[in-house]
């Protein structure tokens, strides 16, 4: 296999951003180790392109050890990675925090969380050893802005934001980039069919709205990838023009009282 690929690896390419994502890097000149669940999905995303330039692996971001083990367990030939695009994630129920499921915060903390310090930190060393590379982590609008019901959702995408700024003062001097991209309200993904746990509901949420689409998200990370190796895109926060921040907001209910 041609040497003159670099290599990405992108967590949560079964479908919506990862998928779009591993496509988009593709086209850019990758060859890329597409990652998730689904293995079925997986194989079905590689042979949308050329043999041999996505590499389907099952995995699980909640299998510390298969992601400590990940870059000795690669084939060889796809150890030396370039790039790693931290996509996967989810949210689960909109609940005020005193009625939520503790299991659902748990499984959002040990796969926004949990697994992607885990797999920054096993692929990490590698970059810093041919002092190249560049980490990009999907954070959120909620790590920001707060709503009722987003309690642990938006805490964690709060938690990737300052890791990835506190990587970007790690790295400082090497030729290692670090960038956060914080999308808004964005369609055409499973991402509120699996929060909600209903397709009318989540469809729902999208009503009248142009939302970002996964296609953005791959567009904006192939920029970030794109600049040249001197810049460092440390924060991308985008919204479609349909959404801005709703403020302060302000019970009135005590008046009176």
């Amino acid at each position: 296999m041609s040497q003159k690929f670099r290599i990405a690896l992108v967590t949560g390419a079964t479908a919506g951003f990862g998928h779009a994502i591993a496509l988009r890097l593709v086209h850019e000149g990758y060859r890329v180790i597409a990652t998730g669940r689904r293995q079925e999905r997986l194989e079905a995303l590689a042979g949308q392109v050329e043999a041999g330039r996505i590499l389907p692996l099952r995995l699980d971001m909640t299998d510390l050890p298969a992601l400590r083990a990940l870059p000795h367990s690669l084939p060889q030939e796809w150890q030396a990675v370039d790039v790693l695009v931290n996509n996967a994630g989810l949210a689960l129920g909109l609940e005020k925090a005193w009625q939520t499921n503790p299991q659902d915060w748990e499984t959002m903390i040990a796969t926004n969380v949990t697994g992607l310090v885990e797999i920054t930190r096993a692929l990490l060393p590698g970059m810093v050893a041919r002092n190249s590379g560049h980490v990009v982590s999907l954070g959120s609008t909620a790590g920001t802005y707060p709503y009722p019901g987003a309690n642990v959702y938006g805490a964690t995408k709060a938690f990737v934001d300052q890791f990835m700024r506190n990587l970007r003062s790690d790295l400082l001097g090497r030729q290692v980039r670090a960038t956060t991209i914080a999308p808004g309200l964005c369609g055409g993904s499973e991402f509120s069919q699996v929060r909600l746990g209903d397709q009318g509901k989540a469809d729902a949420v999208y009503a009248g709205t142009a939302p970002l689409l996964p296609q953005d998200i791959a567009e904006t990370v192939a920029w970030v990838l794109g600049q040249p190796a001197h810049v460092n895109i440390n924060h991308v926060e985008m919204m479609p023009t349909c959404q801005a921040s709703a403020g302060l907001a302000v019970d009135r209910s005590m008046l009176g009282s």
